[in-house]
């Protein structure tokens, strides 16, 4: 997998086109910063999106019932691999990182006919 930082004047356009493909997959959203430790802030949850809005300067992760806000970032690093994204990193203005981690959806086999 290679992890690379995203430049800023990149964001909006990736994550519009990152967000048709992330959808349906399942999200783990961890916060972690000195003050607070790791805390996890949604556990595979499923995916629906993520939009970078420039002009209030706010990255919004939309899961199934949860939207995770990040004001200010400062950086975001992307690790995409063969099969694409499976992971993402921002630092927002206080140093506090969330890492979103992204999986498939477990599939189940169909219940057996009665």
């Amino acid at each position: 997998m290679a992890t690379r930082q995203l430049p800023k004047d990149e964001w909006k356009a990736y994550f519009e086109v990152v967000s048709k493909i992330l959808l349906g997959m399942r999200a783990q959203v961890e916060v972690a910063a000195l003050n607070i430790g790791d805390q996890i802030a949604a556990e595979w949850v499923p995916m629906l999106g993520v939009v970078y809005d420039s002009a209030n300067d706010v990255l919004r992760i939309s899961l199934d019932g949860l939207e995770h806000v990040i004001a200010k970032p400062r950086e975001i690093y992307v690790d995409e691999g063969e099969a694409g994204l499976s992971s993402f990193e921002v630092v927002d203005a206080d140093s506090v990182r969330h890492i979103v981690q992204l999986r498939e959806p477990l599939m189940l086999p169909a219940p057996p006919a009665a």
